[in-house]
């Protein structure tokens, strides 16, 4: 069996430490695209919301106007 080289097992330690500094990271971005998607789907309903109530309006307005 052979014996375990130091230097190699130290570089192969770091870029472990750095691939989980990596992940640790794009979690953190994940989690922010994630709460800013959902932000979003809120405004998205409350726009859909006015613009349904605008069209509503704007329709009953032009029904009334063209029965007189």
């Amino acid at each position: 069996m052979e014996d375990i080289d130091p230097v190699k097992y130290g570089a192969m330690y770091q870029k472990v430490q750095d691939l989980d500094r990596k992940m640790d990271k794009m979690e953190r971005q994940v989690e922010l695209l994630l709460e800013i998607a959902n932000k979003s789907k809120g405004g998205m309903f409350f726009g859909m919301a006015v613009v349904s109530f605008i069209g509503g309006i704007a329709g009953f307005l032009a029904h009334w106007m063209t029965m007189k």
